[in-house]
C-alpha cells in the first residue's frame, strides 16, 4: 500500500473534522437514536474519493444508521462541499464504512475475562 501524501492527510483530517461536526449538528435523533463518530478517513491520491469509517453507538443500531446515512449521502456531500469550497476544486465522492474495531476490542476483552 502506498503512503499518503501530506496533502491527502490534511484533506482527510479536514473531512473527518467536518463530517464529525455535521453528524453532531444533526444529532442522535436523525439517526434513530444512534451516536455517529467518524473514526477515520482515507482519501484517494487524486482527492476524488473518500472512504469514511464511522463508529455507531450502540452498535445494535449500526445497520439502521447506515441506511439513513446512505439515504442522506447527497445532502451530506453538499454540506461538505459548502465547507471545503475554498480548499478543494472537487468535492470527493464519499463511501461510508462501519468501523467495528471497538466491537472487536470488546469481544477480545470478554474472551480474556473468561
Amino acid at each position: 500500500m502506498e503512503t499518503e501524501s501530506t496533502r491527502q492527510q490534511k484533506v482527510a483530517r479536514q473531512l473527518q473534522k467536518d463530517l464529525s461536526e455535521i453528524f453532531q449538528q444533526q444529532g442522535m435523533a436523525a439517526y434513530d437514536g444512534a451516536m455517529i463518530s467518524v473514526t477515520g478517513v482515507r482519501i484517494s491520491s487524486d482527492l476524488s474519493f473518500a472512504k469514511v469509517f464511522i463508529s455507531v453507538f450502540p452498535s445494535s443500531k449500526a445497520e439502521n444508521a447506515m441506511k439513513i446515512i446512505s439515504k442522506n449521502i447527497k445532502s451530506i456531500r453538499l454540506e461538505i462541499g459548502k465547507r471545503v469550497k475554498n480548499q478543494l476544486r472537487i468535492v470527493p465522492e464519499i463511501a461510508f464504512n462501519i468501523d467495528d474495531s471497538l466491537d472487536y476490542v470488546e469481544k477480545i476483552e470478554n474472551l480474556l475475562k473468561q
